[in-house]
């Protein structure tokens, strides 16, 4: 059966999703917290933009633009003084907040400032936030939200293919059955939390085909819990689990040049008190680990020889549409530039316009 020509139509019409050139205002990861001590100052290029990324002695975060507004120094070259990140080349120096605060050769700097972005910490990443100010939290799963967890990496990966074809892969009823043999019916429900975030619930799950399931069946028989929540269309977090067990992987990607995706899986449970319930953690972690590693060899060789085209949409595609939708619906930027993104024709229809304004003074 197919979708209805409303979901067809959609289709066509997408401007952001699998877009190379356009990605969702949000957070995104950059690197492990570890890899950036104190005093530490790197150069990283995330979504296309060159920025400077430093740890001061306060162990704040701080995230700048790249180049040096004196000649264009790259500031990922300077050195950290303190709070502040000084130039290599002529040692302008500048705060956390991007402020110019010294100019050797001058007995009062320059009023100057560089642009900074939002920037912090969770689940042992460094991440930022692309706009002006975080309209949201760094995703998180709605249970652990106001708890404390335990969590593990998981393998980092670059895939062929957009973050946003790479994200309905939790989704996509069909390929449960056909590669993973992980359920033999799922109907899911969606929930929109707000703007940039949308949950998938499995609302029918009875895993005749799952191995997993046939082994605790004889322990328990409620239904297993599998649940999606998603955040900016790039980061995806799978909950799965029984009534009192809930395990929650991320996947969190951003763009890559060219369409590509750069990947870092996490495993997260909620903490336990004692010494033996972080033992019972340190192993669930250890094995859902070991699961994720085998889950991902499986798709990761499809992703990356894939050229996603959904021509034919079908019934059982209904959450990815969903998915697709609520990503339509968000605010784009352009790759690089991190500006608003707006469509063609729109910049088609005010290019003409300052045309004729312009012959309209001559």
């Amino acid at each position: 059966m197919n979708v209805n020509s409303q979901n067809l139509s959609s289709i066509r019409k997408n401007k952001t999703f699998n877009n190379p050139e356009r990605f969702i205002e949000g957070w995104y990861w950059v690197l492990p917290s570890q890899n950036l001590r104190v005093g530490d100052v790197k150069a990283v290029t995330i979504l296309g933009r060159e920025l400077a990324i430093y740890r001061g002695k306060d162990k704040r975060v701080v995230t700048c633009d790249a180049y040096c507004p004196h000649m264009g120094a790259h500031l990922g070259e300077g050195n950290v003084k303190g709070n502040e990140l000084r130039c290599f080349f002529h040692h302008w120096k500048f705060d956390a907040e991007g402020i110019c605060v010294d100019i050797p050769c001058l007995d009062e700097p320059l009023p100057i400032k560089i642009r900074t972005w939002p920037t912090a910490e969770k689940y042992g990443l460094i991440w930022i936030w692309t706009g002006d100010i975080p309209k949201h939290p760094i995703p998180s799963a709605p249970e652990l939200e106001y708890k404390e967890f335990d969590f593990t990496f998981g393998p980092r990966i670059v895939m062929n293919s957009h973050p946003h074809v790479v994200m309905i892969n939790a989704i996509d009823i069909q390929h449960f059955n056909t590669v993973h043999k992980l359920a033999s019916d799922i109907v899911f429900e969606k929930q929109e939390l707000h703007q940039n975030a949308i949950t998938f619930v499995n609302t029918k799950y009875d895993g005749r085909e799952a191995f997993f399931i046939k082994v605790i069946r004889p322990f328990y028989k409620n239904a297993i819990t599998y649940r999606v929540c998603y955040w900016y269309g790039s980061t995806g977090i799978v909950t799965i689990g029984t009534d009192f067990l809930h395990v929650h992987i991320m996947f969190t990607l951003r763009l890559l040049e060219a369409g590509k995706s750069a990947a870092q899986s996490l495993i997260m449970i909620k903490k336990r008190q004692g010494i033996f319930g972080w033992l019972y953690n340190l192993f669930v972690l250890w094995l859902a680990k070991t699961f994720v590693k085998h889950f991902i060899q499986g798709d990761t060789k499809v992703f990356q020889t894939m050229q996603f085209n959904l021509k034919t949409p079908i019934k059982a595609d209904q959450s990815i549409m969903q998915f697709i939708n609520h990503l339509e619906r968000q605010k784009p930027l352009n790759w690089g530039t991190w500006n608003l993104a707006r469509s063609q024709n729109l910049e088609i229809k005010e290019s003409r316009e300052k045309w004729r304004d312009a012959l309209s003074n001559d």
